[in-house]
């Protein structure tokens, strides 16, 4: 099954400025802009953070729409980075589609994100270092 052609929430190290973004973004996306995802809390990983869902909290980030000729190119390239795999229980993280706040006007804007698998946010949620921010930027 093909995924929806949906926008990406990125919130670590493809955010402006960040590791990952010109390597991955630079000539693939036709545009981004603040955005922030609710309900869902920021910890500090080795090197890149992840966001964690069901607890309260606002991780900040950024709304990034692919050019539509780059989207299945964009969408692999970014499943690899984040070495996820559909149904694969050793994922790290999970794709999942969801609502995303458009800092901007309020906007509410489905998205992929790649959130924190069941496993890794149990043991975030045990041991994990919190970004309490919310933004990686600051961290």
């Amino acid at each position: 099954m093909t995924p929806a052609r949906l926008p990406f929430f990125v919130y670590g190290t493809l955010r402006p400025g960040e590791a990952n973004h010109d390597l991955f973004l630079r000539g693939r996306i036709r545009s981004e802009e603040p955005g922030r995802l609710t309900g869902a809390l920021l910890y500090d990983g080795p090197g890149y953070p992840y966001a964690v869902e069901g607890a309260g909290g606002t991780v900040a980030g950024e709304l990034v729409t692919p050019r539509a000729d780059a989207y299945a190119e964009l969408l692999a390239a970014l499943d690899e980075l984040e070495e996820y795999r559909p149904g694969d229980p050793r994922n790290l993280y999970e794709r999942v589609a969801r609502e995303v706040i458009r800092t901007a006007d309020g906007t509410p804007v489905r998205a992929w994100v790649y959130v924190a698998a069941p496993p890794v946010a149990t043991r975030l949620r045990a041991r994990g270092r919190p970004i309490e921010s919310g933004d990686w930027l600051l961290r």
